[in-house]
């Protein structure tokens, strides 16, 4: 996708200048993902016929998107010496691996890298095939080289594979993985545009990923559902391939320095064409206005087959060639490459940095022991159950929330109401304590592996409005079979037995029941709450809409920022230690923010928002008709007696009721006019009285107030049916929130 070459002023994705040779947040390399997972033997390193018979028989087969630029190499061919050691330094590889592949017209020395590991007194081996490409270009994720991984767990007693795990992202991913494969059948791995990011491909349909059983087509992976909430029941807890499933992810161009990094002077031989298509790219997430829906799906490309086996489909056959003739290699390094997030805040969003450098394989902890990078507890269960060199898997604490979109409620009148549609294009999460983020999968975030404690979750994707929230981990390390599952918003937990495993899973729920609504960038319009000043400690945030419902609910500390659809009409409720109440009315009507300052809870707050959602109300109704029905200034009662209207200038009135029925006769809308008036006059005496500190005199308008309202109500009901079927629906919603907010302020023991 193509845009103009009017770059904004701050760009998101940024190459920092520093000289990256740390390895803090790995690509493709995990974080401890069982909280204390170990084997219970030591793995050793395979003997070399051994591994090689091994990496013969199980070397997979690749088959690659038709727009990847960067396919499996030989680093060897960029090498070079700097301070007496052997290095593979990231402008070396990227320009020599572009200028080969223009020079052959074709891949260079294409090249899978194999090593092997056998656990001591049990017949289970694992041999491994690692693959790198000089670049990695993803949606917030860069770096030069890039190392990927395929597991293959194997009986040598029986010679049958065990199960396959083929890496997806960080650690923080679940990886794709199939327990108990077809013996006879060579692993088949579909790699991800960009990322390299490997995805399974098991069945009879060898170029796509089938994540759920078809008929008698059997998914690609064994992993299990992920659960916990309804709408993820039957969806299995592995990353896949987004864009072979119907999503979209847009790639994002690397910069360097504040330019494009194919316009680096050491980079003579890479330009654009050189980088993912121009039509699956964008220069910034933060430059749309919505989501791209332009962007093409995958499309099959090459494949590559091990070159000393005959295989009909392959393109291009790879050398096999053992890690040991990469063991001179010191580092792989290059200047850092960073993604700023945009964070929601108070006044002004701030920015977090998404930092991924390249590691080297024969570093890692799964290159020793590759159970380290099982992330699918069961399957470790089952390796567990039948060799006693790998201990079952422990705790282990997830964060889990589904991304939607936000529009318009085809229900609501223009302007007064959204409601939630299914995402079009995958996001990126990333908790600012971990510098490595996630891309979500089938609109799902998943982060595995996080550690106990206080986050806070910031949630990205091209064209739409920024979301953060805090959440809190808990801590997986208590006893017991069980499976626990938090909300931020409840902060309360179910349990259950987790299946083949003696593993406690704590999953916290992010969002609102698992859900975290985005606003397209065009439509969203900043809702800034501030608490400065204010004598009680507010503790919870919540936003509702109309049609909508609740679209954000999280802890609250000080202050606080969400974006809103400036469709919606939106109540905003903020809850105190003492568990008392205040809510707030929000009407967007422009891209300014609208702020919340010193948010009180009480009964004054309560009644202040009846009055506003009350006079809203009127205001939309009376714009349908004049309001002017030739009723008088009073009502008539069932018996025929005529009531004064109460209004909001007479203290004597807080005990007049207005009634609902003329004799025989419908409620006609101008009565409704004015029974609404009676509504709006009492619920601000309250306010002014709760504010005043007069309980006596508070209680007695909130009873004019109930019978006022619920006579409003009466009325209503009585003349729905003559009104446009969205301003009715509209308008019954709002009266169902004055008459919750009444009874809170009811019911409040503060004023």
């Amino acid at each position: 996708m193509d845009e103009s070459d009017d770059w904004p002023v701050r760009r998101r994705p940024l190459l920092g200048a520093l000289a990256g040779t740390g390895t803090a947040a790995l690509a493709g390399c995990p974080a401890s993902n069982g909280g204390g997972d170990t084997t219970a033997t030591s793995p050793s390193t395979a003997d070399p016929d051994r591994a090689r018979e091994l990496a013969e028989r199980f070397a997979p087969t690749l088959t690659f998107d038709s727009a990847e630029r960067w396919f499996p190499t030989d680093p060897r061919a960029y090498a070079s010496e700097q301070d007496d050691r052997t290095v593979v330094d990231g402008f070396d590889a990227f320009e020599g691996y572009t200028a080969d592949a223009a020079e052959a017209d074709a891949p260079p020395a294409p090249t899978v890298f194999y090593h092997a590991v056998e656990y001591d007194d049990s017949p289970l081996a694992v041999v491994q095939f690692w693959y790198y490409s000089a670049f990695d270009q993803f949606a917030t994720n860069f770096h030069w080289h890039d190392w990927e991984v395929l597991h293959v767990f194997v009986d040598t007693d029986s010679g049958d594979p065990q199960l396959f795990v083929a890496s997806s992202h960080s650690g923080r991913v679940p990886n794709n993985e199939f327990l108990d494969p077809d013996p006879d059948r060579v692993p088949r791995i579909l790699t991800e545009l960009g990322s390299h990011s490997s995805a399974l491909s098991l069945n009879d349909r060898p170029t796509s990923f089938q994540r759920l059983p078809l008929g008698d087509l059997s998914a690609d992976i064994t992993n299990r559902v992920i659960g916990v909430i309804e709408a993820l029941a039957e969806l299995p807890a592995a990353y896949g391939l987004p864009r072979d499933e119907g999503l979209r992810l847009p790639y994002v161009v690397p910069e360097l320095d504040g330019a494009p990094i194919y316009d680096h002077e050491r980079l003579p031989s890479v330009d654009s064409d050189a980088l993912v298509p121009t039509n699956l790219t964008i220069r910034s997430f933060d430059a749309l206005t919505a989501p791209p829906d332009d962007l093409p799906g995958r499309e099959t490309g090459v494949t590559f087959a091990f070159g000393g086996r005959s295989d009909a489909e392959a393109d291009v056959d790879y050398d096999l060639v053992p890690t040991t003739e990469l063991d001179h290699i010191a580092e792989f390094t290059g200047p850092q490459l960073s993604f700023e997030f945009s964070v929601p805040e108070f006044a002004e969003d701030a920015v977090a940095s998404h930092i991924t450098t390249a590691g080297t394989p024969w570093k890692q902890e799964r290159y020793t022991d590759p159970a380290a990078d099982i992330t699918e507890p069961v399957h470790r269960a089952a390796l567990a159950d039948r060799y006693d060199a790998i201990s079952p898997p422990g705790p282990v604490n997830d964060v889990l929330a589904t991304i939607s979109e936000v529009v318009q409620s085809a229900d609501a009148p223009d302007g007064a109401g959204v409601t939630t549609d299914d995402i079009s294009v995958e996001g990126i999460a990333l908790l600012r304590s971990d510098p490595a983020a996630v891309p979500t999968f089938r609109g799902v975030a998943m982060l595995r592996g996080v550690e106990a404690g206080d986050h806070r979750l910031t949630v990205n994707a091209a064209g739409l409005a920024p979301h953060e929230e805090p959440v809190s981990v808990g801590d997986g390390d208590d006893d017991g079979a069980t499976e626990t599952a938090t909300t931020t918003e409840t902060v309360t937990a179910t349990e259950t037995t987790t299946e083949g495993t003696d593993a406690t899973r704590t999953t916290t729920v992010a969002g609102v029941e698992g859900e975290i609504p985005l606003v397209a960038a065009e439509d969203a319009t900043k809702l800034e709450v501030n608490a400065d000043g204010v004598d009680a400690t507010l503790t919870d945030l919540a936003v509702d809409d109309d049609f909508g419902g609740r679209l954000y609910a999280a802890p609250f500390d000080g202050s606080d920022a969400v974006y809103v659809h400036r469709d919606g009409a939106y109540t905003t409720e903020v809850r105190d230690a003492d568990d008392a109440v205040g809510a707030f009315r929000v009407n967007p009507d422009d891209t300014a923010p609208t702020r919340i300052d010193r948010p009180r809870t009480g009964t004054a707050s309560l009644a202040s928002f009846v009055a506003s959602i009350t006079d809203e109300t009127a205001a939309r109704l009376a714009s349908i008709g004049s309001g002017d029905d030739g009723d008088d200034d009073s009502t008539e009662t069932e018996s025929g007696r005529s009531t004064p209207t109460a209004t909001d200038s007479d203290d004597s009135t807080d005990n007049v009721s207005v009634d609902v029925v003329e004799s025989g006769k419908t409620s006609t809308l101008g009565g409704l006019l004015r029974a609404m008036e009676a509504v709006s006059g009492a619920a601000g005496r309250a306010a002014e009285r709760a504010e005043g500190g007069d309980r006596r005199g508070s209680d007695q308008a909130l009873q004019a107030l109930a019978s006022n309202l619920q006579r409003a109500v009466e009325r209503f009901d009585g003349l729905s049916d003559t009104l446009p079927d969205d301003e009715a629906e509209a308008a019954g919603r709002r009266f169902q929130q004055a008459q919750q907010r009444t009874n809170q302020a009811i019911a409040s023991e503060k004023l």
